[in-house]
């Protein structure tokens, strides 16, 4: 089994940042239409009903990278 080099690293932190960043901007979408729209429109809930899956979907996929060895955890236990 090969090494992974800092170049796969790389591309698995862009990767689950990216999720971040959508995630947040989806949060602050919600948070923009809840002001503006003032409960006239469903924008708001489809703003965070977008992040909750987004949310979702990330821990999965990296519960999915740790399960398949494409992800190393590392810290505390480990």
């Amino acid at each position: 089994m090969r090494r992974p080099s800092r170049q796969d690293y790389a591309l698995k932190t862009l990767f689950i940042l990216a999720f971040m960043a959508l995630i947040l901007w989806n949060l602050g979408a919600g948070m923009y239409y809840m002001l503006v729209d003032q409960g006239q429109s469903k924008r708001t809930v489809n703003a965070l009903t977008r992040r909750i899956a987004l949310s979702v979907a990330l821990i999965a996929l990296v519960a999915a990278g740790i399960f398949s060895g494409v992800i190393q955890p590392h810290g505390v236990g480990y």
